[in-house]
């Protein structure tokens, strides 16, 4: 498998290589790179196409504790990713955390920025309100495993009701190791609003958000591309959380028209 020494750890990453601009996907929180196969496949033959698992996730997370870190580190990961393969700029994928650690990106290494592709995210802070029965319920998770009934509300939150993905993912969350998911949650509850900061950004934009998201309200996906100097916003009907995983075909298709105009 294809790792990238860089920054201390072992990256894991995906890349369709080929001489072509770089998209580079970086996934939500509990996820990883596998959740961006609906776009892989669709961009894979015109775009360069890499995935890439994030501190404590998928394929990069380790059986150590993993030191504190914060957005800023992991968008530092992946300018070193993209350094290690040679990259020199790309056009940034990030669905919800992905989207966090993307807007840093465009905030620490504009020079490195193409455009911005922004999947269900926010600029912002999580909601307090939601807080306490997040941290119950990874408090829980990571004391006893994963119980049915917990499986089911995440699911039901990334994924939506009834979906298809959620044997698999729900599969995937019961190994994970304790430590990587409260460094990972750790990271998410710490994380700064850098919303009063988004001005500086004049990328290109495009803001696609599912009106079913149960994680971030749409209002902050408004926010978010009012905020923007140069963005576009994609509204997916019934689109839940990961509406890029669950709703492909109109995510794609609006991330297709934003790449022939920006990418």
């Amino acid at each position: 498998m294809p790792f990238a020494s860089v920054n201390g750890q072992d990256v894991f990453y995906q890349d369709s290589g080929g001489d072509r601009p770089v998209v580079v996907f970086s996934h939500g929180l509990l996820m990883d790179h596998e959740m961006f196969a609906p776009q892989v496949a669709a961009f894979e033959d015109n775009y360069r196409c890499i995935a890439w698992d994030q501190r404590a996730h998928g394929c990069t997370a380790t059986g150590e504790t993993p030191a504190p870190f914060s957005y800023y580190d992991s968008a530092d990961d992946l300018v070193a990713l993209l350094d290690y393969l040679g990259v020199e700029q790309a056009t940034l994928a990030g669905m919800s955390q992905g989207g966090f650690l993307s807007l840093r990106c465009a905030l620490i290494h504009p020079q490195r920025v193409r455009a911005l592709i922004l999947l269900d995210t926010q600029a912002g802070l999580e909601n307090p309100d939601n807080l306490p029965g997040y941290k119950q319920m990874i408090d829980t998770w990571a004391t006893h495993g994963l119980p049915d009934e917990i499986a089911d509300t995440i699911a039901g939150i990334i994924l939506g009701t009834g979906s298809r993905e959620t044997a698999y993912w729900q599969h995937k969350w019961r190994g994970w190791q304790s430590h990587n998911l409260l460094a990972a949650f750790h990271t998410l509850t710490s994380r700064d609003d850098v919303t009063d900061q988004l001005g500086a950004i004049e990328q290109p934009s495009l803001v696609v958000h599912g009106d079913a998201d149960m994680a971030i309200p749409m209002a902050r996906a408004e926010q978010l591309a009012e905020h923007l100097p140069n963005a576009e916003r994609v509204v997916v009907p019934g689109g839940g959380h990961a509406a890029n995983l669950t709703h492909p075909g109109p995510v794609n298709k609006a991330i297709e028209s934003f790449l022939r105009r920006n990418g």
